[in-house]
């Protein structure tokens, strides 16, 4: 957890919604000099601290609406931090909570430098991430669809079809009115059908236009992502744009707790004081890395054999972590030192001044 300790001569806590947003603005003593539910329009907030823009730091807490804030901040030269709401238990945790209450907990917890920050993703990329997620949902929905099929098919006790739906190609040579003849059910199939007929294409041009952005955003690091075994253009895609800069993790560490491949630990008085904490970090690099290590160790002899050894030890599901998380410090410093990755480092059959002696 990481709280904001710079020190203004004004602090603005903003408690935000989507239609209004209710302003505190507090001065280095503590004196509450502005406090006001206003609409949430630019104009509106600029107005609200035009007196105070000399030294001032505006918070607000991470939610859906936080995004042209914190844009706005950023062209009026205005210092903005994010706060991260799992952490903020001054505000979820109180008896008596409203909006008035929260923008000044805001504003407080900001001028005592106990705001637990989250990071404010740059705009320059944050649209593109966001439409790599949705490319995300899209797939998801197109399996649920193909998933549908299968379970109707289970339903009317009928052969399974032999090959995989996925592919246009075979769902074209399907014949649903000799397979299904009831007619509600035969309708049903030809829904989904048609869906993935409609999903398929749009999911292909998403992929294409994702590739290129990824490859104007940042190509090299692109690049340096797809050289590790069974990492295809998805996963780096979803790499690249989940971590933006991973000059903002001073620590591997750091990256590997936030990309959800180590558990943390709880103690009080030494002693393991319960577990918690699994579910932060940011999900879809978890997702990318999990589905990174079987692609991995198919196209790698060594990894398999790491994992058989890892599961002697700890079992099959430990095991495949405990390779998630090596590709997490691999990645982490690949991309610190610009570096391809490179196996025999990897599985240390050489050392880096080895590396650099050649």
């Amino acid at each position: 957890m990481r709280f904001y300790k710079k020190k203004h001569r004004y602090y603005c806590g903003v408690d935000l919604h989507t239609r209004r947003m209710y302003v505190c603005i507090v001065n280095h003593e503590g004196e509450t000099l502005v406090h006001r539910n206003i609409p949430a329009k630019a104009a509106d907030f600029l107005k609200i601290i035009e007196s105070y823009r000399e030294d001032l730091a505006v918070a607000a807490e991470c939610m859906f609406t936080w995004y042209w804030l914190a844009d706005v901040c950023v062209e009026s030269d205005i210092e903005f931090v994010l706060g991260h709401a799992l952490y903020m238990k001054a505000i979820h945790g109180a008896k008596t909570k409203n909006d008035r209450i929260d923008s000044e907990k805001i504003a407080a917890l900001l001028r005592g430098g106990y705001l637990p920050i989250a990071y404010v993703y740059p705009a320059r990329m944050r649209s593109t991430r966001d439409l790599l997620r949705r490319r995300t949902f899209l797939v998801r929905k197109r399996a649920e669809i193909l998933g549908h099929i299968q379970n109707t098919n289970s339903q009317c006790n009928l052969p399974e079809f032999g090959k995989k739906l996925a592919y246009k190609a075979n769902r074209e040579q399907l014949n649903v009115a000799e397979r299904f003849t009831d007619a509600a059910v035969r309708r049903n199939v030809e829904v989904d059908l048609t869906l993935l007929d409609h999903y398929d294409p749009l999911i292909t041009q998403l992929e294409l236009d994702l590739a290129r952005s990824a490859k104007v955003h940042n190509a090299q690091m692109f690049f340096l992502l797809r050289s590790i075994p069974g990492v295809g253009k998805i996963l780096a895609l979803v790499i690249m744009y989940e971590i933006y800069d991973i000059g903002r993790f001073d620590a591997v560490g750091k990256f590997i707790s936030y990309a959800r491949l180590v558990k943390c630990r709880k103690t009080s008085d030494g002693k393991p004081a319960g577990k918690g904490g699994s579910k932060m970090g940011n999900v879809h690099l978890k997702w990318a890395f999990s589905e990174a290590v079987p692609l991995f160790m198919r196209e790698n002899q060594d990894a398999k054999k790491f994992v058989a050894r890892m599961e002697k030890k700890f079992g099959k599901g430990k095991a495949m972590s405990i390779l998630a998380a090596r590709l997490g410090r691999a990645v982490y410093w690949m991309l610190k030192r610009k570096e391809a990755f490179d196996v025999d480092l990897f599985f240390a059959r050489k050392t880096r001044s080895s590396t650099k002696t050649r």
